[in-house]
């Protein structure tokens, strides 16, 4: 399904033929997606269904029932969940152990009409739109309203839970304000209407909105369906917004600059993933998942550490390595005969020897064999070049000495990975005429499709191909583990001032036997 760009700046925010993945289906209509940016899923609504529904590596599944009917989802800077909610009205917040508390059910002591959408400003205000779609039939409890408008509230900060929210807007402006979202320096608020198909931008003044505007009007196809409903800001203030055929993105100086095609009809977008590089739309039955080339902006609960005492998934902690298999990918670098073998093309370097003292190929072996049954995909990267070196710059001594010492020549037996490392079925294989395993190869298409996160590198040289590859892992926003046993180089003491130094800083050095237990 291609998507369509209207401007040429629309191509640096997504490729064209960038995917739609389903990720779940047959829930009956979903909204309000929120990534967890410490334990990495998704929560999602499922508001006539009256559910609340967790999307993870391992698939969907349902953690509450009832769920007051939730609609939109965001957190706080502590990472407490605050959830609109159409049966009761209100604006809850749920603590990490569980705990509910009401922020906001009425104004001017009536009750609110159904908190729909949330957003939090990095001072620890909470802002909502309060439309009456809760009050109807299906997507919430079918009861009187008793405000007779809707508007645009907040909370300021240190609000105590149950007292009125702040009306932040004229009262008769929106008919059915719904989303909402900050310019990425917060000194704009955009707040769409349903009915109206508009959306409207207001400068932040404190706690207060002025000077309002239409920022886009006409989001309306009356051959596609679709409305303005769910919308997000990206980190350079582009605004992407549900409407008809699927989402609609606006410059910061209101021009329509591209379409993302969506399957269905969608209601709400967020972004997500270890890089929040990829796009969660939840839209009717279903959710689905694309990778885009540019992040959110930075919002308070992205800037969220794991609590003191919390063992990531990919850290020791007290009960020692952690790892989750799901997250996990394993690559096994230039382990081939003319890189670590008698008789190849730098044995000359002490290269063999020192990977017969760590015994790199036996624990490499054991940890792809381990990773194999534990459903973790094995990467082969391997330098390979055309005879003569021809298409590879000969700027460093490495290049030149491949280059000189024909290795690694494709289809040669230097080239060819060592005994006991062969490619399994199932297993990738990527090609590099560099040191970094990044440089110039599809790693990262893998890595994202496979949808993995925590990388362990093993293989060969440590103080190069694996310190390189680390690095830029780390950079990218990886997790990089190095079980330094299952990795070697000319010598040790070459060895020994990468993992003591560089890779500290990069990596979670560990041991083969550690990670064989983690996993």
């Amino acid at each position: 399904m291609a998507h369509e760009a209207l401007d040429p700046a629309f191509r640096r925010l997504i490729d064209e033929h960038a995917p739609v993945r389903q990720l779940g289906h047959g829930f009956t209509f979903t909204e309000g997606p929120i990534w967890h940016p410490v334990d990495h899923y998704l929560l999602f609504s499922d508001m006539p269904a009256d559910a609340r529904r967790r999307w993870d590596r391992a698939g969907v599944r349902e953690v509450m029932r009832p769920s007051n009917k939730g609609n939109g989802m965001t957190y706080d800077a502590e990472l407490n969940l605050l959830v609109c909610e159409h049966a009761t009205s209100a604006v809850a917040r749920f603590r990490p152990d569980g705990r509910r508390e009401v922020l906001a059910s009425h104004f001017e002591g009536r009750e609110l009409n159904s908190p729909n959408d949330i957003c939090v400003k990095s001072d620890g205000s909470i802002w909502f739109t309060d439309p009456w779609y809760g009050r109807m039939p299906v997507y919430g409890v079918e009861r009187p309203r008793q405000l007779g408008w809707q508007g645009v509230f907040r909370l300021p900060p240190g609000h105590r839970p149950g007292a009125e929210p702040e009306l932040v807007v004229d009262r008769y402006l929106f008919s059915m304000p719904n989303g909402l979202c900050f310019s990425p320096d917060e000194r704009l608020l955009y707040v769409n209407d349903t009915e109206q198909a508009n959306i409207r931008v207001f400068e932040v003044d404190g706690g207060r909105l002025r000077s309002g505007r239409v920022f886009a009007s006409g989001l309306r196809d009356s051959l596609k369906p679709g409305v303005p409903d769910g919308m997000k800001c990206d980190a350079e203030g582009n605004i992407w917004v549900t409407a008809p055929g699927g989402l609609w993105v606006y410059a910061p100086s209101g021009r329509l600059i591209g379409k993302v095609a969506i399957p269905e009809l969608p209601a709400n977008l967020h972004w997500g993933g270890a890089d929040w590089r990829t796009l969660f739309v939840c839209a009717s039955t279903s959710l689905y998942g694309i990778d885009v080339r540019l992040g959110p902006r930075n919002e308070p609960f992205m800037r969220a550490r794991p609590a003191a005492g919390a063992t990531p998934a990919a850290t020791g902690g007290g009960a020692g390595l952690r790892l989750d298999p799901a997250r996990c990918a394993l690559i096994v670098q230039d382990m081939q005969n003319d890189v670590v073998m008698e008789g190849g093309a730098f044995a000359s370097s002490g290269s063999p020897a020192h990977c017969r003292d760590q015994g790199a190929i036996a624990h490499a072996r054991a940890l792809a064999e381990h990773a194999r049954a534990r459903g973790v995909p094995v990467i082969h990267v391997w330098f390979v070049v055309p005879p003569g070196a021809k298409g590879m710059t000969l700027n460093a001594p490495l290049f030149e000495g491949v280059a000189d010492g024909n290795a690694c020549v494709r289809g040669s037996w230097g080239a060819a990975p060592v005994a006991g490392l062969e490619p399994q079925p199932g297993d990738h294989v990527v090609e590099k005429m560099r040191m970094s395993a990044w440089e110039g190869t599809n790693l990262e298409t893998i890595l994202k499709a496979e949808g993995r996160d925590i990388v362990i590198v093993t293989g060969a040289w440590t103080n190069m191909s694996i310190e390189h590859t680390a690095r830029t892992g780390a950079d990218k926003g990886y997790v990089m583990v190095v079980p330094e046993d299952a990795c070697s180089t000319m010598n040790a003491d070459w060895h020994r001032a990468s993992i003591n130094y560089a890779l500290q800083n990069v990596s979670l050095v560990t041991t083969t036997a550690e990670v064989l237990s983690a996993l």
